[in-house]
C-alpha cells in the first residue's frame, strides 16, 4: 500500500474542505450541534485561511493519500512559546479508523516538531471526544489545563489542552 503525506498546495484546497465536511460531520455531529459544526467549517476552510500554510515558516499542513487518494491531512504550527509546537489538525476518514495512520501523521508531526529544536507538542482536544483523548493519552499526551475558547457567533470550543514532552 502507498501512502504519501504531501506539503498543501493551492490546488489541493477544494479537496481538504471536502476531507474536512466528511469527517466533520461524521466525526463531530455526537459531540456539538450540527449548526456549530456548519460554522467551523465555514470559516476554516477557506482558500484565504488555508493559503496561510502556503510558503510558511511557521505553520504546516499535509495531506495523506493511500494509494493517490486523499484520506486525510494534519497541520501543526510553532507557538509563541520557544520549543514548543501545536498539532492544530489531525482528521482522517472514519473508515480508515484503527489502520494506524493517523499515527502515521502523529510521529510525522513530532518528528517535525523534534527536527526544529521543540521539546513540546501540545493539542487541544473538545473534552467529549473521549475516543482521540484516549489515543492522545496512550501516545504520551499528558492533561495541561481546561480551556474554553469564544469562536464567535456564541459557540464555544470546551476543550483539554494536552501536551507530550519530546
Amino acid at each position: 500500500m502507498s501512502l504519501n503525506l504531501d506539503p498543501l498546495q493551492s490546488p489541493d484546497f477544494p479537496i481538504v474542505a471536502q476531507l474536512a465536511e466528511r469527517i466533520w460531520r461524521s466525526h463531530y455531529a455526537a459531540i456539538i450541534p450540527m449548526a456549530q459544526i456548519d460554522y467551523m467549517l465555514a470559516g476554516r476552510y477557506t482558500p484565504e485561511r488555508l493559503s496561510t500554510y502556503l510558503g510558511s515558516d511557521r505553520r504546516w499542513m499535509q495531506i495523506l493519500r493511500r494509494e493517490g487518494e486523499p484520506v486525510g491531512y494534519c497541520s501543526y504550527a510553532l507557538t509563541d512559546q520557544p520549543g514548543e509546537m501545536k498539532l492544530e489538525q489531525l482528521y482522517l476518514l472514519p473508515e480508515l479508523h484503527g489502520q494506524g495512520l493517523g499515527g502515521l501523521m502523529l510521529d510525522h508531526v513530532e518528528t517535525a516538531a523534534k527536527a526544529r529544536g521543540c521539546t513540546t507538542l501540545l493539542l487541544t482536544v473538545n473534552k467529549r471526544n473521549e475516543g482521540s483523548i484516549a489515543v492522545y493519552r496512550k501516545r504520551g499526551f499528558t492533561l495541561r489545563e481546561e480551556a474554553v475558547f469564544d469562536i464567535g457567533q456564541g459557540y464555544v470550543m470546551d476543550d483539554y489542552v494536552m501536551a507530550k514532552a519530546l
